[in-house]
């Protein structure tokens, strides 16, 4: 596996490459990584993945000083599932100068759920993104479904750009007891970690309420009845939701009980841990 830290440095290792495959993260690299690099590796063509932790993703109350670095850890995981190329840029090279453009999201998307709780969050993802896009410039980008919001964005801001950039997504990967698999696992104690599966079995739980409610009241109270649950078990729920697959909008009454195309998306603290989940249904 070939590291690169500098663009131009990226530009030559891939100057005479065809059908790239791309795999950003920010390192702390589990299973659920190299599921996605995996798909990328399986596209046939080289397949590169980044590790860089991106500040405009974080507001300044959040980890990123503590987020965790694991990079020669990460480099022998991305080694063993044959990974070409590794682009580990330090911030000055990915922003040279202040990142004063933007990539805005639209209102409707990048401001609900993960956006109206982390404000700015997707403005940073999608930035970055768009960045990384035009360092590597594959022909396809595989993306985690746990970040259901943030595949999303991503698709559409492709899509809208016009980008030649197929965007591909990895199923959420799970430990055995049902734990969405996440870099922010490792923050929890003994006691956190097996009350963690929670989440996922409260987004269960509300999937078949909602599957089975007739009226918007009944799903409202459905939502509201899951955060009541979670908290009653000490955790501080942001959101349990269940929203529109095609959108992310709230669904339509008609559309409660239509298979295949809703999806139940939650996001609560347990302790000083942020998990997000979702379950499609």
């Amino acid at each position: 596996m070939q590291i690169v830290r500098t663009v131009s440095d990226l530009r030559a290792a891939l100057r005479d490459s065809h059908a790239t495959a791309f795999v950003p993260t920010m390192g702390n690299l589990h299973d659920g990584h190299l599921s996605l690099m995996r798909i990328g590796k399986a596209c046939g063509g080289p397949l590169v993945a980044s590790i860089f932790v991106n500040r405009l993703q974080f507001a300044p109350h959040e980890d990123f000083d503590s987020y965790p670095r694991t990079f020669e850890a990460d480099c022998d995981k991305l080694r063993s599932v044959g990974c070409d190329v590794l682009f580990a840029p330090g911030e000055r090279e990915l922003y040279p100068v202040e990142q004063t453009f933007r990539i805005a999201t639209p209102h409707g998307l990048g401001d609900i759920l993960e956006g109206e709780f982390r404000p700015g969050f997707f403005e940073g993802v999608a930035t970055v993104v768009m960045k990384l896009f035009g360092c590597v410039q594959p022909a396809v980008a595989v993306f985690g479904q746990k970040d259901y919001q943030q595949l999303m964005v991503v698709r559409r801001m492709a899509a809208q750009f016009n980008l030649p950039i197929e965007v591909r997504a990895g199923a959420t990967m799970r430990e055995p007891d049902g734990l969405a698999m996440s870099s922010r696992n490792g923050y929890l104690d003994a006691a956190q970690r097996a009350e963690a599966p929670a989440l996922a079995r409260a987004l269960g739980e509300l999937a078949v309420r909602a599957a089975t409610a007739r009226t918007a009241r009944e799903l409202a109270q459905a939502e509201r009845d899951a955060s009541a649950a979670l908290a009653a078990r000490g955790w501080k729920p942001d959101y349990l939701v269940v929203r529109r697959r095609a959108d992310l909008a709230a669904p339509e009454p008609a559309e409660l009980g239509r298979e295949g195309a809703l999806v139940a998306l939650g996001a609560a603290r347990l302790g000083t841990t942020r998990l997000i989940d979702n379950l499609e249904f």
